[in-house]
């Protein structure tokens, strides 16, 4: 007999022995020395996807519609032999960013947004409840089913006893009670529990090992082999339905649906992220579940359809629920014991998914959830507490009690309206939703946090009127004519037949519809809108992690002692975690103490880690932040400091918008030194070089930017500082970009040219005027050596003007420091008017010939590079010249200055107007 004490008692005894592993793990962790440093472990843990949905639902769905349970394993198994391009990045970008969650994930890609990280978590406990309903309602099920023995008498329906009477309500409590005592007996910075993975590894096989009894016992025990049972079977109703497509089988868009959304799960339900990603240690360990977790799947399913088959022979139609053939076989044939190990195998399908479920969802919940509300309202500021991290365990435990009772409240509400597979895909439905968002950020550069924010929302709303809602119609809970009829009548709106479209089952439909609104948002939000400054950043991260040894540190410009680092960490990780985390850092920088440790940048991305880990990216940033003054900023301090930098980002877009009407310029540039075939191996160094000298400025503007919006509590004459920096670097791009397009009208023909009749003389003295006042604050001294008169030169009085002061400009950079001088000469020479502007400065190595001054480096016989510091200025004059039919070169030799020259001639005919 197995009498409730018994089967209570083994109950319990199991979940002591997964209590012991789980404590185990975590002291052998604590010590160093952890036991999930091994592939096979890592593997078995990822098996936590095979929960009472597949130890149960598998047979139940399999009665159904034959091979139609294939489809939730064969898109896993397709997507492992993915993992190597798709996982392991998503392992990496984790380890790098210290993500401890979906929500987490998504909202550092995008700008570290609290708001997305918010939605996610919405839409993970959501989507997830039913999937916790379904584990109550297998394991309550199973066990009045067994506490009835031998009689085989199904259970009550939920609404049919009372709360009080219910077992699904006890046995929620109880795993509520177990996942407390499981997964958050203390805060772990990098949210790791290897304890817990190593018991779920455990559990893994105990419930691959029940099934597999049940499948030999059912197969060869009942029956003389495979050939047997199939045989047999063969002589019931419809079978041939069941094992071809077309039939109760489905058909295959339905099939193709089901691989699609089960490949998405497999990476994007949180106790799969949990597991495969958070709890890694070693993304090597993947080489091996790429096919070790494929081979599990298998041999847990390799029964399914001789225990579904024996299942349909055994019982008469409607006798029992199909979901318990895998319980109700060996009962029937009084196999006590082997019913015992059927109750436990489900129990650890069950426990072990809600205790990763639980532990990955209540982490979101106060991570991205209640930890931004709490800064928001300033609860945290306000408290006196130097130790936070009982609050946080709190708001945890809350939070797993919470998803529980949520569960319980769903498995009563509409649990009994759909067989076990059925809810598991209510909630595979409602996780795909983060697949553009994820996917779009690990590869996309312009995914934006508004597309991200756009397609989640679109898509979690559809999933929710196609699917939840219906859930809730078909248990009594709304109108069925809601589902018949739609809303108000309008047969468009039916939330299965949603604007006409028929011929899908439910999951099909709601997928087609919810991911169509969700890459269709994402998409176009993404491409139409602006990207931020931290969105770029952000997916510079996330998109290139691999070409990144490591994410470069943050900037920092505060003033906080490591004291009062260390103390803020402590607060939300425990004083002694804090400073046993401080005292590594230490070790590793060869340090003694915390106190030898300088407050620098590193210090500060060691501290956000810490804290990202324990409380996600974006409250860490907002909390590292105050470390800088103990005093909060008055809200209208910050909104005006918010209100600068935002503007001064917007300014650093406009100046992205002239870099890409640069770069456009530059394309006519390069299209026409094309035309120049001679010169066509030089052109790439030009712009090289061109977009080089322009990119310093633009990064320095987004440097001093991006630090502005990131410390909103900066000191007022700093930011004064820098913003007076950012001006001055704007100035300096402007300039080179009308430099740069004044040079393209040059190679193009597009300029504008005013030839007369002019006095190179009087050029010389303007430019000499004009450029005084930068020779007596250089110490310069200038010495002329002009004719009293010259005959005229054909050409451009401003372009010569232009020339001059370039010339100029390049002998007073290239100046002796100490006693610089300058010698402006101008002769009649060989039919031309030579003019010579010569410094005293180092000189320039084998300047003996003409530069050509678009390669800046030899064609021929030149020997010369372009000089250092000479800017654009050179390559513009060059070109003016050239017009009027003179040429320009410099002659020079290191330690005896440099002397740069230009001819015009004298007659009109080299000329060109």
């Amino acid at each position: 007999m197995l009498l409730g004490g018994v089967i209570l008692i083994t109950s319990f005894a199991y979940l002591g022995i997964l209590f012991a592993i789980a404590y185990y793990g975590d002291k052998r962790a604590d010590a160093g020395r952890s036991i999930i440093a091994n592939p096979y472990i890592y593997a078995f843990s990822m098996a936590v996807y095979a929960t009472s949905w597949t130890f149960y639902g598998s047979v139940g769905r399999a009665a159904a519609s034959g091979v139609g349970f294939l489809p939730i394993y064969l898109g896993p198994t397709l997507m492992a032999a993915l993992w190597w391009l798709v996982l392991r990045k998503m392992i990496r970008i984790s380890k790098v960013n210290r993500i401890t969650s979906i929500a987490d994930f998504i909202a550092a890609r995008y700008g570290k947004s609290s708001l997305l990280g918010g939605l996610v978590t919405v839409i993970a406990v959501v989507g997830i409840v039913p999937y916790i309903a379904l584990q109550l309602k297998a394991v309550s099920n199973s066990f009045v089913i067994l506490l009835q023995y031998p009689e085989i008498v199904m259970p009550a329906k939920a609404l049919a006893v009372g709360i009080w009477q219910d077992t699904a309500l006890y046995v929620a409590l109880l795993l509520a009670a177990f996942t407390l005592l499981f997964g958050t007996r203390h805060l772990d910075a990098t949210e790791r529990h290897e304890g817990m993975v190593a018991a779920i590894a455990f559990e893994s096989l105990v419930k691959l090992l029940a099934f597999l009894a049940v499948g030999v016992f059912v197969t060869f025990g009942l029956y003389n082999g495979f050939a047997d049972l199939f045989g047999r079977a063969a002589q019931l109703p419809k079978i041939d339905q069941l094992l071809t497509l077309g039939g109760a089988a489905g058909n295959y868009g339905s099939w193709a649906s089901l691989i699609f959304l089960s490949m998405l799960s497999i990476l994007f339900l949180p106790r799969q992220f949990q597991i495969s990603v958070v709890e890694n240690v070693n993304e090597n360990h993947l080489s091996k579940a790429i096919w070790l977790f494929p081979a599990y799947l298998l041999a847990i399913n390799i029964f399914v359809l001789p225990i579904t088959f024996a299942g349909l022979m055994q019982f008469a139609p409607g006798q029992v629920d199909a979901d318990t053939f895998v319980l109700t076989l060996p009962m029937l044939h009084h196999r006590e014991a082997l019913a015992l190990l059927v109750f436990i195998g489900g129990l650890s399908a069950a426990t072990g998914m809600v205790i990763v479920e639980t532990i990955a969802l209540s982490t979101m919940m106060c991570n991205d959830l209640a930890m931004p509300l709490l800064l928001r309202w300033k609860v945290l500021a306000l408290s006196n507490r130097t130790d936070l991290s009982p609050l946080l365990l709190g708001i945890r435990r809350g939070a797993i009690v919470l998803l529980m009772m949520l569960g319980y409240v769903y498995y009563r509400a509409a649990g009994e309206a759909y067989a076990l597979v059925s809810i598991g895909l209510v909630s595979f439905a409602a996780v795909a939703q983060f697949a553009p968002a994820m996917l779009g950020g690990m590869y996309w550069r312009q995914g934006t946090r508004n597309g991200a924010l756009t397609g989640l929302l679109l898509g979690f709303a559809l999933w929710g009127y196609t699917l939840l809602l219906p859930s809730f119609a078909k248990s009594g809970w709304l109108p069925i004519s809601f589902i018949e009829q739609g809303p108000l009548g309008i047969a468009l709106l039916k939330p299965l037949a949603l604007f006409g479209l028929q011929g899908l089952d439910d999951i099909s439909h709601a997928l087609f519809w919810s991911m169509l609104a969700n890459v269709g948002g994402y998409v176009a939000v993404s491409l139409l809108g602006p990207q931020s400054i931290r969105d770029q950043a952000q997916a510079l991260l996330f998109v290139d992690v691999f070409k990144m040894a490591s994410r470069s540190s943050s900037l920092w410009r505060g003033s906080a002692s490591v004291q009062e680092i260390v103390t803020l960490v402590g607060r939300f990780l425990g004083p002694a975690r804090a400073q046993e985390a401080f005292a590594g850092y230490a070790a590793q920088c060869g340090l003694k103490s915390v106190r030898e440790i300088e407050p620098d940048a590193d210090l500060v991305r060691f501290a956000e880690n810490l804290l990202a880990g324990a409380i996600g990216a974006s409250s860490a940033r907002v909390i590292l932040a105050s470390a800088v003054k103990e005093e909060a900023l008055g809200m209208d301090e910050v909104l005006n400091i918010l209100d600068e930098a935002s503007q001064l980002i917007a300014y650093s877009h406009q100046l992205e918008q002239k870099s890409r009407e640069l770069e456009a310029a530059t394309a006519e540039l390069r299209a026409a030194n094309e035309r120049l075939t001679e010169l066509d191996r030089m052109k790439d160094d030009f712009i090289s070089t061109v977009t080089h000298e322009l990119r310093t400025p633009l990064t320095s503007i987004r440097a001093f930017s991006e630090i502005l919006h990131d410390h909103p509590d900066m000191a007022p004459d700093k930011r004064s500082q820098f913003i007076l920096i950012i001006v001055k670097e704007s100035e300096r791009l402007t300039r080179m970009i009308n430099q740069v397009l004044d040079l393209a009208k040059l190679e193009s023909g597009s300029a504008e040219w005013h030839p007369t009749e002019i006095d190179l003389k009087d050029v010389i003295d303007d430019a000499v005027s004009t450029t005084s006042q930068l020779l007596r604050e250089s110490g310069i001294t200038l010495a002329l050596e002009l004719p009293d008169a010259v005959p005229p030169v054909q050409a451009d009085r401003d372009r010569l003007m232009q020339v001059m002061l370039n010339l100029i400009s390049n002998a007073v950079k290239f100046c002796d420091r100490r006693d610089g001088r300058i010698a402006i000469g101008l002769h009649v020479r060989n039919g031309a008017l030579q003019v010579d502007v010569r410094d005293n400065g180092i000189g320039i190595a084998g300047a003996d010939h003409e530069i050509i001054f678009e390669k800046f480096r030899q064609v021929g016989d030149t020997l010369t590079e372009k000089p250092q510091g000479t800017g654009l200025g050179l390559p513009i004059s060059r070109q003016i010249v050239h017009h009027f039919g003179g040429k320009l070169w410099v002659e020079s030799a290191l330690g005896q200055g440099a002397t740069f020259s230009f001819t015009l001639p004298l007659n009109d005919a080299g000329g060109r107007s």
